[in-house]
């Protein structure tokens, strides 16, 4: 059972940047694709950006394209999302999840999360 601990959250203002890290556990870590999701209060959680394991190959939410990056370094089992121009609405607890196999739409192995703060 792979183990997702997310890490980097916090407060920034609009017009900052963070940069958040999700870290996997196992040795034999080879999942289709990493996604990071994110929710807001009162509000259901969304999908923000996800990336293949192999090929790097990346999809972004509308909301977020052209101001977040995400990227994974295999050997370190690790997945990582560059978030630059944050708004206030960015505002969320971020989560990252796996989707293991390409025949498997839905992802799982959700970590804790980590909170993200944007003030105006």
């Amino acid at each position: 059972q792979v183990q997702l601990v997310e890490s980097g959250g916090g407060l920034v203002q609009a017009g900052g940047s963070l940069r958040l890290s999700c870290a996997a556990s196992g040795r034999t870590f080879s999942p289709y694709r990493m996604g990071w999701f994110r929710q807001a209060p009162g509000k259901e959680r969304e999908f923000v950006a996800s990336i293949t394991w192999g090929g790097g190959s990346a999809n972004y939410a509308d909301s977020v394209k052209a101001r977040f990056a995400i990227s994974r370094d295999n050997a370190k089992n690790t997945v990582y999302l560059q978030m630059n121009s944050l708004k206030p609405e960015d505002t969320a607890v971020y989560y990252c999840a796996v989707r293991r196999t390409v025949t498997i739409s839905t992802y799982d192995g959700w970590g804790q999360g980590t909170q993200v703060t944007v003030s105006s």
